[in-house]
This record gives C-alpha cells, structure tokens and sequence, in this order.
C-alpha cells in the first residue's frame, strides 16, 4: 500500500512486528504526534498517547503489565486500548487509536 493509500484509509505504518518484544512498548513518531505502542504478552497491539496526563512523563518509556501502560515518573497507568486511567495519580485519560497488523507492519488509524 503506497503512502497516499495508508492516508486515505487513515491508517499509518508505524513499525514492523520485529520492532517491539511482547509484553514492552516504545515510542513512535507519526504526522507530528508521539504515540506509545505496544504488544500484549497475549499477542495483542494497541497504541496511546506517548503523553502522560498528570506530568507529561512519556509513556513509551514505561512498562506494559498485561494492558496497563506504566508512567515511569509516577506510576500512573492507562489501559493500551482505551486510554482510560487505570491507576492514579492522572485522572484523565489519554487517547486511543485503532491498531492493525498487516504482514509485518503494524498500522495505526490516525
């Protein structure tokens, strides 16, 4: 799929399977935006907001414990599907985005 396709569709290659182990996530850069995606020990992707909502800790930088994304500054937890808080101290969630497989790569809905 040429680049103006995966734009249309609205979703955009943002790694290849290889790029992240499972149960870890990492940061990616896409249009502009920081994004924290990450695979579940299950085998599952999923791709957030790379920003925290309390303090703009960097979520791609934490741990990933079944869906919960950990902030490595304090702690906080989103769930890698929803964005939802699971555990304080952030109180608002962060966006989600729709993520897919195709082949190796894993796309994100923009």
């Amino acid at each position: 799929m040429t680049a103006l396709e995966q734009r249309a569709s609205g979703f955009v290659t943002v790694a290849r399977t290889a790029d992240v182990e499972p149960g870890t996530v990492r940061v990616v850069e896409v249009d502009g935006r920081s994004l924290c995606i990450g695979l579940t020990e299950d085998g599952e992707w999923g791709a957030i907001d790379n920003v925290c909502t309390h303090d703009g800790g960097t979520l791609g930088e934490g741990e990933l414990d079944d869906n919960g994304v950990e902030c490595p500054r304090h702690g906080g937890r989103f769930d890698l599907f929803t964005g939802r808080v699971l555990a304080l101290p952030p109180v608002r969630p962060v966006s989600a985005y729709e993520t897919v497989v195709e082949g190796d790569e894993v796309r994100v809905r923009i």
